[in-house]
């Protein structure tokens, strides 16, 4: 097995800090003359500048800011509604959500991997109790959680990615994985390569995600205007 499987998650984790930006610089420049409305606060929506939120640091500090949870699957879409780095519900995005359940009983429910590679980024000395991830294969609605141990992950298929471009979704049975490879493509991997694709697409992903949010910043000033 070649040395890049065998990358630990705190190595993949380090990917995020070398990830190339270029692009960044251009589409900063695009925006910088844009008249802001705001922004997105996950969970509060649209904030004007200047406005001030509780555990204000950094302008939007993303460290979990929930009470301790030692069950956090219990009731857990009723607790973690809405992913805590871009907003989005986790009902709706059942089928691509995962959870995080750090040492220290502190919980992160996001809508996707990629939501998650930036928690596990941004608290690094936390330990982790568990990771789990909603399996894909399942028929319910929501989708089950899983423990990513167990998971086999679906990598770069044709099925619609969430806050990325190459999706990645898991399924507890590897069977069922073939199955949906065999028809939409895409390599199967477990949870760190997953991870690993996560980081090293970082960049572009926050590009894409960054100007959708500034095209929806565009539409709503359009309507203003109209107003």
């Amino acid at each position: 097995m070649s040395n890049k499987k065998n990358l630990s998650r705190r190595d993949a984790l380090g990917l995020m800090a070398v990830a190339g930006i270029a692009g960044f610089a251009g589409l900063r420049a695009a925006q910088v003359n844009a008249k802001s409305i705001g922004a997105m606060m996950p969970g509060k929506g649209w904030l004007k500048q200047g406005t001030r939120c509780e555990g204000d640091g950094t302008p939007l500090q993303f460290i979990p800011k929930t009470a301790p949870d030692p069950d956090p699957l219990t009731d857990e879409l009723k607790k973690y509604p809405k992913c805590p780095y871009c907003g989005m519900d986790r009902t709706m995005w059942n089928h691509s959500r995962h959870l995080v359940h750090y040492d220290d009983d502190l919980v992160d429910g996001t809508c996707s991997i990629h939501c998650l590679a930036i928690s596990l980024a941004l608290n690094l000395d936390r330990g982790i109790r568990a990771i789990y991830a909603a399996d894909f294969g399942a028929a319910d609605k929501p989708k089950p959680l899983i423990n990513v141990d167990k998971a086999t992950y679906l990598i770069g298929s044709s099925l619609k990615g969430t806050m990325t471009k190459k999706s990645k979704m898991a399924l507890a049975s590897a069977e069922k994985a073939r199955a949906v490879q065999a028809k939409e493509g895409g390599e199967l991997g477990r949870f760190d390569d997953a991870l690993r694709e996560s980081y090293l697409s970082m960049a572009n992903d926050t590009m894409m995600i960054r100007q959708r949010r500034a095209d929806k910043r565009k539409k709503m000033m359009m309507k203003k205007k109209v107003k």
